[in-house]
């Protein structure tokens, strides 16, 4: 089970993503995963599912959508 900071920045990601127009497919391509569906993995909201984000992974994807890694990030801790 994820922790409720890990599923806030997996909304967070994925409400700039949509925002921006990438699909989760182009999004696992251009972090070279080999799975084009391993973002809606991580997505996913399916009981007992753990993939999440790591720190280089919102790095890398805070590049391909043009941002600050910190709009992943709530204002206050959770």
């Amino acid at each position: 089970m994820r922790s409720s900071i890990e599923q806030y920045i997996i909304d967070r990601v994925r409400e700039i993503r949509i925002a921006e127009k990438v699909s989760q497919a182009d999004l696992s391509y251009r972090l070279g995963f080999e799975s084009t569906s391993y973002i809606g993995e991580i997505e996913s909201a399916k009981p007992g599912n753990t993939e999440s984000y790591n720190i280089n992974h919102l790095n890398e994807i805070a590049k391909i959508l043009k941002c600050s890694p910190k709009v992943f990030w709530p204002d206050m801790p959770l």
